[in-house]
Order: structure tokens, then C-alpha cells, then sequence
């Protein structure tokens, strides 16, 4: 499209983030505009998993998080040889689900992420019924095979939007809110930093 970018049509198929199984199909416009800023999308997609089924995930994954005495600190998330323990697997879809906001605002048409490692995570534990959580993520750049180390605070509460806020060392910038706008689902799919939020 002249003076906007480059736009492109996608057709591709989602599967459920721990058990693989097929989540839907769905149809999709790119615009990847000429100045730096996130591309605009506009996405269809017909959903295979049942709505009630991702609910009753999500909820017993909000119920592992929310009933904890004393709040969850976690490093190394998976460790050096790739392992999650059992007991932080649902530190680490909530990690993957955050950061997936920050993959979304930093991609550009030549340049993509995916998620690495949590590096540490900290519980807070809160008086409301929202879950959160200080995370340092480690992005592993493509196609430049960088390692970006970016810091994220994460609330959530099930049939909520999650509320993201981030910054990554390589910027010189402020935090940027990456939270999301409808609904999204936890399931599926520390150097402790939390002065600077």
C-alpha cells in the first residue's frame, strides 16, 4: 500500500499451547505500516475448543496462583536442561501469555521473538481477587539471535483482559503498556526490579 507499509493475508490454524491439540482456524490482514509502531490486525477465527472447556482451564490455573500463603518466587523457568517443575507450570503459561503482548509491540516486518526463559519471577500477593506477578523474560530475537531481557508486570484475573506493563534493557525508553483489550486466556497457549514499576 503506498506511503502506508506492506500488507499481507494470512490463513493459519492455532493449537492449544500445552496439549497441541487444535484450538481453531482463522483469516487475517497485516499491515506492517512504515513508521515504527506495531502492525494492524484484523483477525477472524473460528474456534475448535470449547469456550466453557478454556474457562474450566483457566480457572484451575487461577486457583493454583490465587491460594498461595506466601508468594511464589521463581528463577530459571524452564532450567538448563529445558525442565518446568510441575509446580510452576502455571508461572510459566502466565509468563508466555504476558510476553506475548511485548513479542506483538516489538515485532516488525523483518524482525520477530519468541519466548526464551523466565529468568525469575515474584509473586504479589493482593487484597483483591486479582493475581500478579514481576517477571524478567528473556526474548530470543529472530532473525538476529539476539537474547533481549525484558521486565514485565503482569495482573490477571480469569475473563479479564491482562494487564501488561513492560520495558527491555535494550531501550532507552519508558514503560510501555502492552495490556491487551479483550479477553484473554492464562491457558494454552529474578533480578527483582519492581522499584521501576
Amino acid at each position: 500500500i503506498p506511503d502506508s507499509g506492506h500488507k499481507y493475508y494470512l490463513q493459519f490454524t492455532t493449537e492449544d499451547y500445552r496439549s497441541g491439540e487444535s484450538a481453531g482456524s482463522c483469516l487475517a490482514t497485516v499491515l506492517y505500516p512504515k513508521k515504527k509502531s506495531p502492525p494492524v490486525v484484523n483477525i477472524k477465527c473460528v474456534e475448535t475448543k470449547d469456550q466453557k472447556k478454556i474457562q474450566e482451564e483457566d480457572n484451575r490455573l487461577y486457583q493454583k496462583l490465587r491460594h498461595q500463603t506466601k508468594p511464589i518466587i521463581a528463577n530459571n523457568i524452564p532450567d538448563s536442561y529445558g525442565n518446568i517443575e510441575p509446580a510452576l507450570e502455571p508461572v510459566w503459561a502466565l509468563a508466555v501469555a504476558g510476553s506475548s503482548y511485548i513479542m506483538w509491540e516489538k515485532s516488525t516486518e523483518n524482525l520477530g521473538y519468541s519466548m526464551a526463559q523466565v529468568k525469575s519471577a515474584k509473586q504479589w500477593i493482593r487484597k483483591d481477587d486479582f493475581i500478579e506477578f514481576d517477571f524478567t523474560v528473556l526474548l530470543h530475537e529472530i532473525p538476529t539471535q539476539e537474547i533481549i531481557s525484558c521486565h514485565m508486570r503482569l495482573i490477571w484475573l480469569p475473563g479479564h483482559p491482562l494487564n501488561v506493563k513492560y520495558f527491555c534493557d535494550s531501550e532507552n525508553q519508558g514503560l510501555e503498556d502492552g495490556s491487551g483489550m479483550e479477553s484473554g486466556s492464562a491457558t494454552g497457549i529474578l533480578h527483582e526490579r519492581g522499584e521501576n514499576f
